[in-house]
């Protein structure tokens, strides 16, 4: 792909600990390979990851709590 953006989103309700599960799974990939693989409808996606990238964490506390957690490169 050159310049196009394509963009997947996806929202679900789990458990606190199978959305530990997920992000464990996403930091397995990004410590153990230069990429990392996004099944969506049956389609996989596979994104190349550099060595050196931009971690950025925002936590929100109110009435409505969050925790966003970005990398990118």
């Amino acid at each position: 792909m050159g310049d196009e953006l394509m963009e997947l989103s996806h929202e679900e309700t789990l458990s606190r600990e199978a959305a530990a599960a997920r992000l464990r799974e996403l930091a397995d990939q990004l410590a153990r390979h230069n990429q990392v693989e996004v099944v969506r409808g049956g389609l996989r996606y596979t994104v190349r990851v550099p060595d050196q990238v931009t971690f950025k964490m925002e936590v929100e506390v109110g009435a409505d709590n969050e925790i966003e957690v970005e990398i990118s490169w």
